[in-house]
């Protein structure tokens, strides 16, 4: 496997088994590479690129950077949660997404707020930066809960930004920790049909976190 940035291995592992659990075996044979970071095993029908978003000021994200994996934890989850935070140094998964793990301290620090890290997708997807793929996806993961609204403006903007491009992405999919977003991009798809959510419960939450750890740390061996 290429080497990959410290901490994003996990969250490209965590978006597979996310994707595979609520949408199908479609997405079971999915590898982890690079550019984009999951694509199908002949490297060509299917390719989805793994990003990260927080809409929150720098002060805000400066504070909540400072509460890596609950050090002082005030409340939530139980004390197996606690220990695979500390233990693991990912968090993202567990007590309701109120904590960072240590490990993903500079993923997240270098997050975008959700437009401009479309935009920047986007584009990079429209110059061929990623390849070319039968369909391509992108998924952002978000800090934040968002309404079924801001994922349709999240949406309609994907849509406006790659209107002219010849190389777009199909699939927008926006995973906060309580919720999956699925967005058609295709233009033979009507307004209505596009934007599907999938309620993600804690204890799929639970179980996408361990499996994710143990994809993550079979990698690294």
């Amino acid at each position: 496997m290429e080497s990959r940035p410290f901490g994003t291995c996990f969250f490209e592992q965590y978006a597979q088994i996310t994707l595979q659990a609520i949408l199908g075996d479609d997405f079971a044979a999915l590898v982890n590479r690079d550019r984009p970071d999951l694509q199908s095993p002949d490297g060509r029908s299917l390719g989805i690129e793994v990003t990260r978003a927080m809409e929150q000021s720098r002060e805000a994200e400066k504070a909540l950077l400072q509460d890596i994996s609950g050090l002082t934890p005030a409340g939530g989850g139980s004390d197996d949660e606690l220990e695979a935070i500390l233990e693991s140094g990912y968090a993202y998964g567990l007590r309701g997404g109120r904590f960072i793990g240590a490990r993903e301290l500079h993923y997240w620090s270098m997050a975008l707020p959700m437009r401009r890290i479309l935009e920047s997708k986007v584009h990079k997807a429209g110059s061929g930066f990623y390849g070319l793929f039968d369909k391509m996806g992108l998924f952002v993961f978000s800090r934040e809960d968002l309404s079924e609204a801001e994922a349709v403006r999240a949406m309609d903007y994907t849509i406006s930004l790659q209107k002219y491009q010849d190389i777009r992405y199909n699939r927008l999919y926006i995973a906060d920790v309580n919720d999956l977003f699925v967005c058609n991009l295709d233009d033979s798809i009507g307004a209505g049909y596009r934007l599907s959510r999938y309620p993600i419960t804690r204890e799929q939450r639970k179980a996408f976190f361990h499996e994710a750890i143990q994809k993550q740390q079979s990698t690294t061996e």
